[in-house]
């Protein structure tokens, strides 16, 4: 008897290894699972929360960041006494802005008619542009001015310069273009000084325009004999 029980001695142990080792992975089983749903429960509601907020959220969240960052950013640069604009251009790599410079000339520069000092500015830029530095010409003036090249209180030039004739025709050219865009372009008149008065005062000037526009066709016959006398 003594030897049988001996031999059913493992075979109770292996098994009851084997029910502590399902034990466990029940329990891990189980404890992945409520941890699941707890990430899954988590996650409905940061979605829920996002769709409620507008929809321009992300991008009001990323410039209010960048906001505070900015101020934080001044705040110690004032603190150092340093300028903080150019600590900012020193951050700015080529990269960024070569890619900046890019996306600027693609741009249109031009908004429109605002007034004549912002259209007399774009004239002015357009036109600098076109100019094509000449480094011979200019070597050549330095040497005949000497030191009057960067003129003094005391220096006399005024009225010495002459123009070339190549830039002179360049002038003359450049001119030319802008009279003639010119004449591309009139500005619209409110009234037309040959036409017929036939109105009393403003709100009877649209009338006819309004009658002329549907009926005109209709009373041209008419409106000539009545003008001519001869209407029966």
């Amino acid at each position: 008897f003594g030897s049988a029980s001996v031999s059913y001695e493992p075979t109770e142990s292996t098994a009851s290894q084997k029910r502590e080792e399902r034990l466990r992975k029940f329990r891990e089983l189980h404890f992945k699972r409520n941890e699941a749903r707890k990430l899954n429960h988590k996650e409905v509601v940061e979605e829920d929360k996002r769709l409620k907020l507008p929809t321009n959220w992300e991008a009001k969240k990323a410039r209010l960041e960048w906001e505070l960052m900015t101020d934080e950013k001044k705040k110690e640069c004032a603190a150092k006494g340093e300028d903080y604009d150019r600590v900012k251009l020193l951050e700015i790599s080529a990269e960024d802005a070569e890619r900046w410079e890019r996306k600027k000339k693609k741009k249109n520069p031009d908004p429109g008619f605002s007034g004549y000092a912002e259209a007399q500015l774009r004239q002015y830029q357009r036109l600098t542009k076109q100019i094509k530095p000449d480094m011979d010409g200019y070597e050549r003036q330095r040497e005949q001015c000497g030191e009057d090249f960067h003129p003094t209180s005391n220096s006399l030039i005024h009225g010495t310069h002459v123009p070339s004739k190549e830039g002179i025709d360049r002038m003359v050219e450049d001119v030319e273009k802008q009279i003639e865009k010119r004449a591309k372009y009139s500005r619209r008149r409110a009234y037309n000084d040959d036409a017929d008065i036939d109105y009393i005062n403003e709100r009877n000037a649209k009338f006819n325009k309004k009658a002329e526009r549907f009926y005109g066709k209709y009373t041209a016959e008419i409106k000539q004999n009545l003008e001519r006398g001869t209407a029966v």
